[in-house]
């Protein structure tokens, strides 16, 4: 078993899905980032994803484009994000885009990613006909790449697309970019998550639009994984005390975890 995949099944033993928060790494500073990331593994998130700021998010909404404008603002670059990585106290996978990853160098980010501890990458805007070259030097670094499902993909695209996801399925759960959403249609979720199992033994964690207990709830029951991110920036961003904010966020969250 992988081990981004030991990550869903340690929660699944636990009779819960995973809570898998994202933030944007340097916001609104390193240190302040730093001390969210400790805070979020102790209200017992299971894995973080780890946003590389990026001046051109285009499957972000305004919460995580705000997010990675003040993080650049401070002086992120893919050095602090992978010290960042390096200082998290549970597992930790990036977010990122291709541009970044390209200009960067391919080998020279999973060689620092894997020495800084971190089980792979996601990137949203990587088609599928594009992964090999990265999965191919990942693979050597013991690193993975999770592919995402959109809500749009035809069942034959689906079907190719988790034959080459690795460590689980990113299930994107509405059109659009991310941003906390209101409804949650979870009929159509299930749904597709049910196709999705007949395909792949993979974890499958469900994104965008997932911003409150009640949604972790109802996701915790389908699927393997909850991914947090615009809500839970919307959460620390504009708070006196951030880190108390996220910290009280993320152990809410948890708690909505447990099936019932």
């Amino acid at each position: 078993m992988s081990r981004l995949a030991e990550v869903f099944a340690r929660a699944r033993a636990q009779g819960r899905c995973a809570c898998v928060p994202f933030l944007v790494a340097g916001d609104p500073d390193q240190a302040t980032s730093l001390a969210i990331v400790q805070a979020m593994g102790a209200a017992g998130a299971d894995l973080l994803e780890i946003g590389v700021p990026y001046s051109d998010p285009l499957a972000d909404g305004p919460s995580i484009v705000a997010a990675s404008q003040r993080a650049l603002d401070h002086g992120a670059t893919m050095a602090s994000v992978l010290e960042l990585v390096a200082k998290s106290p549970i597992p930790a996978i990036l977010f990122t885009y291709a541009n970044p990853v390209i200009q960067y160098g391919i080998e020279r980010l999973a060689q620092e990613l894997a020495a800084a501890g971190g089980y792979g990458a996601i990137i949203p805007d990587l088609p599928l006909e594009e992964t090999q070259e990265i999965a191919k030097v990942f693979a050597r670094y013991g690193l993975e790449l999770p592919l995402l499902v959109a809500p749009t993909t035809p069942p034959e695209r689906a079907q190719r697309i988790v034959a080459e996801s690795q460590g689980f399925v990113y299930l994107v759960a509405r059109l659009g970019v991310t941003g906390a959403g209101v409804h949650l249609h979870t009929a159509s979720i299930a749904t597709q998550i049910a196709t999705l199992r007949s395909y792949t033994n993979l974890p499958i964690a469900v994104g965008f639009g997932i911003s409150k207990p009640e949604h972790v709830a109802a996701i915790s029951e389908i699927a393997d994984g909850a991914i947090i991110g615009s809500a839970f920036i919307d959460a620390y961003c504009a708070q006196s005390s951030p880190v108390a904010a996220a910290r009280e966020f993320i152990a809410t969250m948890v708690a909505s975890t447990q099936r019932a």
